[in-house]
């Protein structure tokens, strides 16, 4: 694994890999995740599991295998493993022969479902898993059943620039421009209260921006955003008695390619209905931050000396800072100690 990896990605915490609708029973599904390969599956009880996609025999991924709901079976040999990852048949292997099937065993990553969402949680040290376990995020207010939309991208970049474009409050007006967003015109003067959550911070409760035109679609609302570590921004709206949350995640496949989720829960009927005029502004939005993390990338690559102001920049500098200092917390076994201040911040967008 390259030191650029490494350096730049949070271990012993949860990522979120695909949402729970993708993968049905008796399925599987091989992925990249931190440099390695995963093998995600469903069992026939509805059970979800993660392991390491590859072969303890000779090599070749488990996901180009057979897969019954209970067993995979290696398509070179026909080795069989249950979903815990212990060996459980080797078709070569002679009755008179004496083989201990103990000693086979593909590495098992510790997987949950939680609200309709498939996390895997990435090991510092594979042999030596924390316990107790970080808690996987949770919204307020929903459950599985309100997951409504789900949209997928790909970032070629590494997961800091991806973060710290996923927090950026300023670029709205020159990225998101278009006639149902923000206009260059239409930028002012903002101020938010934020303050320290876990693993990172919070954008108090506060009416959204009178330039941000899709928030008027549900008449009164207020809205609070909230980031964690490693990479998880929950946008929490409140429209009346109903709710919509907007859960946005970036996994870290390779060092320079992230996978973004965007999915969206909301308790509104008429939403729903709605939903075939909505995803193709969601998509839109997507790629326009898309795009631009690919142009930045031209500059990046000769390694630039980059610029940070007070206050748009704020949030950036404290994702640095939480990533530190989780490290320097576990690194010397104490309490993480939250660096984000109570505070105001102002900009203009």
């Amino acid at each position: 694994m390259s030191s650029a990896l490494e350096s730049e990605i949070l271990r012993d915490v949860w990522y979120l890999v695909i949402p729970g609708q993708q993968l049905k029973r008796g399925q599987t599904l091989g992925k990249m995740l931190l440099g390695q390969s995963v093998l995600l599956g469903r069992d026939t009880n509805g059970e979800v599991f993660a392991m390491r996609d590859i072969c303890p025999h000779r090599g070749i991924p488990l996901s180009h295998g057979r897969f019954d709901g209970r067993e995979i079976e290696c398509c070179y040999h026909g080795w069989r493993f249950n979903c815990a990852g212990a060996c459980t048949h080797i078709p070569s292997l002679l009755p008179t022969q004496k083989f201990d099937l103990d000693r086979v065993l593909v590495h098992r990553f510790p997987c949950r479902e939680v609200q309709g969402n498939v996390w895997v949680f990435m090991a510092e040290d594979e042999l030596s898993l924390p316990d107790p376990l970080p808690v996987i995020p949770v919204i307020p207010d929903v459950d599985a059943s309100h997951l409504r939309l789900v949209e997928r991208s790909l970032f070629p970049c590494s997961i800091d620039h991806a973060v710290v474009g996923l927090m950026d409050p300023a670029h709205g007006p020159f990225v998101h421009r278009s006639w149902w967003w923000r206009s260059q015109k239409s930028m002012h003067q903002k101020s938010k209260e934020f303050t320290p959550s876990h693993w990172g911070f919070t954008m108090l409760r506060h009416r959204p921006s009178s330039n941000s035109k899709a928030y008027k679609l549900f008449g009164n609302v207020s809205t609070e955003i909230r980031f964690e570590l490693p990479s998880t921004r929950i946008e929490h709206i409140i429209a009346g008695k109903h709710r919509i949350v907007g859960l946005t995640t970036l996994t870290p496949l390779t060092d320079s390619q992230v996978e973004l989720h965007q999915i969206f829960y909301w308790t509104i009927p008429w939403l729903t209905l709605a939903r075939p005029l909505i995803r193709p502004f969601v998509r839109q939005f997507i790629e326009q931050d898309r795009d631009v993390i690919d142009k930045q990338q031209q500059g990046l690559n000769e390694d630039p000396q980059l610029i940070l102001i007070n206050d748009a920049d704020k949030p950036a500098r404290w994702y640095h800072q939480l990533k530190k200092e989780l490290k320097q917390s576990r690194a010397e076994n104490r309490p993480f100690n939250n660096p984000v201040p109570q505070t105001t911040l102002h900009w203009c967008s």
